[in-house]
């Protein structure tokens, strides 16, 4: 997966919601976990393409991090 796919994947997560935006922004570092850490993908590309705030780089962080202890609900795993 490249980063422009997952910057385009962020944005339309970002967009779709009308609240919960910065969960939204959770749940891709936590969806797109793997992706970003095994093609060592740079989260900030990945924001700059995307079009969103750099700062929004912590927020993906933790997103990655909780990754390995959470389990997507079947809603969110496609």
């Amino acid at each position: 997966m490249t980063s422009n796919l997952l910057a385009s994947i962020l944005k339309n997560m970002y967009s779709n919601t009308k609240t919960d935006k910065v969960a939204m922004i959770h749940l891709f570092g936590i969806k797109y976990a793997k992706e970003i850490r095994d093609n060592n993908i740079n989260i900030n590309e990945i924001l700059k393409t995307a079009e969103m705030p750099v700062s929004y780089h912590t927020e993906i962080s933790k997103g990655i991090k909780l990754a390995k202890y959470v389990d997507l609900k079947n809603e969110y795993k496609y």
